[in-house]
């Protein structure tokens, strides 16, 4: 089973400008569909997606135009262990992390995306892993911490929900809805409430 896209999920008001965003800034057209929805949703949803860029430039260039495109800016970007990167706060509400493993720019910047990573905040990463593995998905990665799946155009990761709080820069409180529905060839709710659906069925949520 393979992730086709991701669908946001904001006010109906919001769906416009959350489109343009994703288009315009993130360049993320084909990745990322968004639809209106009116459940509530409060504090942080419980995942964060991960654009990971070739090159440190990109990084760079994609925070610009997000912070133009009316993104807040939880942690700047900066160098670390792991490469270079930051997150921000999308103007739908969705935490966003970007970062390219390139502490230095090794060729000029292209824009060239490496991948989009799906992190899902759980309770239990191991029954979250089962959980997806009896639906079809094959583990691409593991740890104790943090399971990766072979998923196709998005890659879907699992972290234990207050570990991706800290990871992304903020508070792990929150309810509600997660404004978020997986777009992939079966329906069904995962055990931390997630969504995923046929593309058939993202039109509109309640």
């Amino acid at each position: 089973m393979n992730i086709q896209r991701i669908t946001i999920e904001t006010t109906s008001d919001a769906v416009p400008a959350a489109e343009a965003f994703y288009r315009d800034a993130l360049g993320l057209a084909e990745q990322i569909t968004v639809r209106a929805a009116s459940e509530p949703s409060t504090g942080f949803r419980g995942f964060a997606p991960s654009l990971i860029f070739v090159q440190p430039g990109d990084v760079d260039g994609a925070v610009a135009r997000a912070v133009d495109a009316g993104a807040e800016i939880i942690k700047p970007v900066v160098k670390s262990l792991w490469g270079y990167g930051g997150s921000f706060r999308a103007p739908d509400g969705t935490a966003w992390q970007i970062a390219s493993a390139n502490k230095t720019a090794t060729a000029p910047a292209t824009g060239e995306v490496e991948r989009l990573v799906l992190l899902l905040g759980v309770d239990s990463v191991k029954a979250s892993k089962r959980f997806y593995q009896e639906q079809g998905l094959t583990v691409a990665k593991s740890f104790p911490s943090y399971v990766e799946f072979d998923s196709g155009a998005v890659t879907l990761a699992l972290y234990k929900r207050a570990s991706l709080a800290k990871q992304v820069g903020i508070d792990p409180s929150g309810s509600g809805s997660h404004r978020l529905a997986v777009v992939a060839d079966r329906t069904f709710t995962d055990p931390d409430g997630y969504a995923w659906m046929t593309a058939e069925s993202t039109v509109s949520a309640g």
